[in-house]
């Protein structure tokens, strides 16, 4: 069991291997949802195949280029990324931007949570016969919760080991699906879809790559194991590669299935609708591999969340402040099950929220790690007046007024199913690019503000700023 909390990996222990990041980002995307927003992408987008194949490279270079870079600073620093963030927004800074970023997660979890409960639940339905009731509803969320918090809580070790079997197992199992499905499609049906148009193609994309987007703060967690030596660019491209192996067969099995059943795309229950387009011998393994990849990606999500937490000043060891969002998540996940009518628009409009919300902050930590910036181990453990990132009244000014003025030109253009900003009908609100917009107007902001001044430490340690980042 992992037992390191917030304190930054001492060199010694960096034993970690940048080829490690391709299945663990490989297991971070093992979802079925990728299916429903592919089959979104045909039915609601109007895109055909050719253009769901550009989206599907396209979104995972641009959402997990960003999580590759943001990783670097895991690599320099040995920290989680939110305990990172307080060398660039300050130790009273910092909790702006991480309890919006915790609360954020609770959404993301209970996504999680709901979609892998619905793939246990179809498994019985195929197995047994059983049908869902709302008993049996509450029992699989629970069970589902208690796996993730389990794998978490166990940490960083165990992750890896289960995002590598997972990565073999489930891509085995999708390419038995790809050959069923390149079998069993009328594909004239498929290749005979007119283009659909551009702005829609640029809105495809601007969602799928919010899914990436949403990981950027935990980047650094996953790679605080690593040796000062390892390539940035090596991060960038395992990271990058190991999404998008998903991204383009998932997607596209969305697509290809959502030209005969364009039902996918709006089914309250997108687990129980794939089902029954596969035989019997497939689905039941298939889901199988849903529900480890769902209990993974949770698993992922609450080890992030747990750092989270201990930045805002929980005094708990990890593996309880991971509790404390397997309990949010396993709340949440119940009430949108039992009350839920719709699953895609919700998803997206989720996904949107999201991007948005991580976007502010990455605008400005990129630019803060693109300048350079050293870490000082004991300053960001050291959260009274005396830390070096203490800046002014525990506050770095330039880069929280960066943080808010691109979080609210973000919303400015966010139209989604409970909120519409005024400039959501703009061209950028309509392609769904209002966390573009964000990371945009915060990066360049923060670029232009003159930097907070750290305190030097009295034994001689550096806490500013250090060379430019190097690949």
């Amino acid at each position: 069991m992992e037992t390191r909390g917030l304190e930054p990996v001492p060199d010694n222990e960096r034993t970690g291997r940048v080829r490690t990041l391709f299945p663990t980002w490989v297991g971070a995307n093992l979802t079925v949802l990728l299916l429903t927003v592919g089959a979104g992408l045909v039915v609601f987008n109007g895109l055909n195949l050719w253009q769901v194949l550009a989206v599907a490279v396209i979104a995972p270079v641009i959402g997990f280029g960003l999580v590759g870079l943001v990783s670097i600073a895991g690599r320099r620093g040995g920290a989680p990324g939110m305990a990172l963030s307080r060398a660039v927004f300050g130790q009273r800074g910092n909790l702006l931007p991480g309890a919006l970023t915790w609360v954020a997660r609770w959404g993301w979890e209970t996504v999680n949570a709901v979609t892998g409960t619905y793939a246990v639940l179809a498994v019985l339905n195929l197995l047994f016969g059983i049908t869902g009731s709302h008993r049996l509803t509450l029992v699989a969320l629970l069970a589902f919760v208690g796996c993730s918090w389990l794998v978490s809580g166990l940490g960083m070790g165990a992750l890896r080991v289960c995002c590598t079997w997972s990565a073999y197992l489930f891509g085995g199992v999708s390419v038995l699906a790809l050959v069923h499905l390149i079998d069993a499609t009328d594909w004239r049906d498929v290749l005979g879809r007119p283009a659909g148009p551009t702005a829609m193609m640029i809105a495809g994309v601007g969602t799928l790559a919010a899914g990436g987007i949403s990981w950027a703060p935990s980047g650094p967690d996953f790679a605080r194991y690593l040796p000062h030596t390892a390539s940035g660019r090596a991060m960038i491209g395992a990271t990058v590669g190991g999404a998008g192996v998903v991204y383009l067969p998932m997607v596209l099995m969305g697509a290809v299935m959502a030209v005969a059943e364009p039902g996918l795309a709006v089914a309250r229950d997108p687990v129980a609708f794939v089902g029954p387009l596969l035989p019997d011998w497939l689905s039941v393994p298939y889901l199988l591999l849903v529900v480890a990849g769902m209990v993974l990606i949770n698993a992922m999500s609450l080890y992030s969340a747990g750092f989270t937490a201990q930045t805002l000043g929980f005094p708990i060891p990890r593996t309880w402040a991971v509790g404390v969002n397997a309990a949010i998540s396993l709340f949440l996940g119940a009430s949108l099950m039992l009350a839920a009518t719709g699953f895609l628009d919700s998803f997206i409009s989720f996904l949107t929220l999201l991007a948005v919300t991580f976007s502010a902050w990455i605008g400005v930590f990129g630019v803060d790690l693109l300048r350079g910036r050293a870490y000082d181990p004991v300053a960001l453990l050291d959260t009274s007046p005396t830390s070096a990132y203490w800046y002014t009244g525990g506050f770095a000014v330039p880069a929280v007024a960066a943080w808010a003025a691109g979080l609210a030109t973000g919303l400015l253009f966010t139209g989604v199913r409970w909120f519409t900003g005024p400039l959501a009908t703009t061209w950028i609100g309509r392609q769904g690019l209002g966390w573009a917009a964000t990371i945009a107007v915060s990066a360049a902001l923060y670029a232009v503000l003159p930097r907070s001044a750290g305190r030097a430490r009295e034994d001689g340690g550096e806490s500013g700023d250090s060379t430019p980042l190097h690949f």
